[in-house]
């Protein structure tokens, strides 16, 4: 499947956030194999080759007003395509249940990535496995810091 949204419980789960942002929010990610109820946002890029919007429901974190996502794509050896998309053009919305943000994403090193790495670990235990499967691609951690 080339995209994202090719995916079934994908393209459900942006439908849902954008019907029933609420609902989507907090999500059952049983039914893609997931560990139950996990806070999602939808992230929307900028498509690098369409100029499209893409939109991409996401697990994540937060600090203070800036949210934490894993570029893990379930530890495949590519990056995602959203995370290719930021890379061309790190303008974004974020989504995260009715509350809309437009922001700037940009990548977490060193120790911030560390922290951050730990933070969604916690939410998401399978990070840490993806990480093992991806071999010699460091999964991005990435920021989306909200515009003022």
């Amino acid at each position: 499947m080339s995209n994202f949204g090719d995916i079934p419980w994908i393209a459900d789960h942006t439908k849902l956030y954008k019907t029933d942002p609420e609902k989507a929010h907090m999500w059952d990610s049983s039914v893609a194999g997931g560990p139950g109820v996990l806070p999602t946002l939808l992230l929307t890029t900028t498509g690098r080759k369409s100029g499209e919007p893409r939109d991409s429901p996401l697990i994540y974190g937060a600090d203070g007003d800036k949210y934490i996502i894993i570029a893990s794509k379930g530890g495949w050896p590519t990056h995602p395509l959203w995370y290719l998309n930021l890379e061309a053009n790190p303008e974004c919305e974020v989504q995260v249940a009715s509350k809309h943000v437009k922001a700037k994403a940009r990548v977490a090193k060193g120790e911030e990535r560390a922290r951050y790495w730990k933070q969604l670990a916690e939410i998401y235990p399978p990070y840490d496995q993806y990480q093992e499967q991806a071999k010699d691609r460091e999964i991005p951690v990435v920021v989306i810091e909200p515009r003022n």
